[in-house]
Protein backbone atom coordinates (compact mmCIF):
# COMPACT_ATOMS: atom_id res chain seq x y z
CA UNK A 1 0.00 0.00 0.00
CA UNK A 2 1.26 3.67 -0.99
CA UNK A 3 0.40 7.02 0.32
CA UNK A 4 1.13 10.30 -1.51
CA UNK A 5 1.49 12.95 1.77
CA UNK A 6 1.24 16.66 0.59
CA UNK A 7 3.47 18.45 3.26
CA UNK A 8 4.03 21.99 3.61
CA UNK A 9 7.04 24.45 5.31
CA UNK A 10 9.77 22.12 4.51
CA UNK A 11 12.36 24.39 2.94
CA UNK A 12 15.64 22.36 2.81
CA UNK A 13 17.27 18.58 2.49
CA UNK A 14 17.07 19.29 6.56
CA UNK A 15 13.74 19.28 7.46
CA UNK A 16 12.95 16.54 4.39
CA UNK A 17 15.37 14.05 6.56
CA UNK A 18 13.55 14.94 9.68
CA UNK A 19 10.36 13.57 7.99
CA UNK A 20 11.70 10.84 6.55
CA UNK A 21 13.24 9.64 10.15
CA UNK A 22 9.65 10.66 11.96
CA UNK A 23 7.65 8.26 8.97
CA UNK A 24 10.46 5.48 9.75
CA UNK A 25 9.64 5.20 13.36
CA UNK A 26 6.27 4.25 12.64
CA UNK A 27 6.42 0.18 12.72
CA UNK A 28 3.68 -0.49 9.35
CA UNK A 29 6.48 2.11 7.19
CA UNK A 30 8.02 -0.38 4.91
CA UNK A 31 10.22 2.88 2.73
CA UNK A 32 9.64 6.45 2.66
CA UNK A 33 10.56 8.91 0.12
CA UNK A 34 10.67 12.52 0.44
CA UNK A 35 10.44 15.19 -2.35
CA UNK A 36 11.38 18.65 -1.20
CA UNK A 37 10.21 20.22 -4.72
CA UNK A 38 7.08 18.25 -5.19
CA UNK A 39 6.40 18.95 -1.26
CA UNK A 40 5.20 15.49 -0.53
CA UNK A 41 6.67 12.28 1.17
CA UNK A 42 5.40 9.10 -0.67
CA UNK A 43 5.41 6.08 2.26
CA UNK A 44 5.18 2.23 1.24
CA UNK A 45 3.46 0.96 3.98
CA UNK A 46 3.25 -2.93 4.67
CA UNK A 47 -0.03 -2.94 7.04
CA UNK A 48 -2.98 -0.26 6.88
CA UNK A 49 -2.00 2.79 8.68
CA UNK A 50 -4.10 5.62 9.72
CA UNK A 51 -3.98 8.79 8.76
CA UNK A 52 -4.03 10.48 11.92
CA UNK A 53 -0.63 8.43 12.81
CA UNK A 54 1.14 9.76 10.10
CA UNK A 55 0.25 13.14 10.02
CA UNK A 56 0.74 13.48 13.99
CA UNK A 57 4.29 11.93 13.11
CA UNK A 58 5.08 15.24 10.81
CA UNK A 59 2.77 17.83 12.44
CA UNK A 60 4.71 17.24 15.87
CA UNK A 61 7.73 18.37 13.70
CA UNK A 62 6.66 21.45 12.97
CA UNK A 63 5.14 20.75 9.59
CA UNK A 64 1.74 20.99 7.83
CA UNK A 65 0.23 17.88 6.29
CA UNK A 66 -2.42 19.97 3.64
CA UNK A 67 -3.37 15.86 2.16
CA UNK A 68 -2.86 12.44 2.21
CA UNK A 69 -4.41 10.55 -1.18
Amino acid sequence: MKKTIKIEGMSCEHCAKKVELALKSIAEVKKVKVQLKKKEAIVTLDASVDNQVLTSAIESLGYQVTEIL
